[in-house]
């Protein structure tokens, strides 16, 4: 473990990123209901998706600490139709090494930031309802909880509720303003 005064740099990914990356979200698959996935990742599959993220003028963001990725962050649609352009959906994930250091607030207010100059207008977190830490995460930040899809995911011999948050940036926004 690190010292707890080694310097935090939040930047954007990198392909020499992708391992670090890649470890942290196979963790999160094998190991806990923030992922509803259960096979892990390939560096192919990472790789690529990070290229997606690129020509898709997404962002992907990583905590760094003492040149280790201690967590990342990154956005995509909440839904493919035109409509729904303003509207995002996020994730953070922080490595187990690196938890409650404040690593997964920084990733999030970078986010936030990040979106609001991209014109977005709202954010959607979608979190196991089990998962007490990220939903007090996000409440910290002005998300409302907005629903409960129940018994929509299954990992570890049991039913998983998704819970849906939201923070809406802008209430001023309208795309039709330039």
């Amino acid at each position: 473990m690190e010292k707890e005064n080694s310097a935090l740099t939040i930047r954007l990914a990198s392909m020499a990123d992708a391992s670090g990356i890649l470890d942290i979200y196979n963790h999160a698959i094998l190991n806990t209901t923030a992922v509803y996935s259960y096979e892990p990742h390939t560096l192919a599959m990472r790789v690529a998706w990070m290229e997606d993220k690129e020509r898709s003028d997404i962002p992907i963001f990583i905590a760094e600490i003492d040149g280790v990725v201690a967590g990342f962050a990154t956005y995509g649609p909440f839904r493919v139709w035109p409509a729904y352009q303003y509207t995002i959906e996020h994730s953070v994930y922080v490595h187990e090494a690196y938890r409650q250091r404040g690593i997964a607030q920084q990733l999030l207010q970078k986010l936030i930031d990040t979106a609001m100059q991209k014109r977005i207008h709202t954010i959607i977190a979608g979190i196991d309802a089990d998962n007490a830490a990220s939903i007090k995460l996000h409440h910290k930040f002005g998300f409302e909880e907005v629903g409960t899809f129940k018994q929509v995911g299954y990992k570890f011999n049991h039913w998983l509720n998704l819970k849906f948050m939201q923070l809406i940036l802008n209430n001023n926004f309208s795309p039709d303003k330039k």
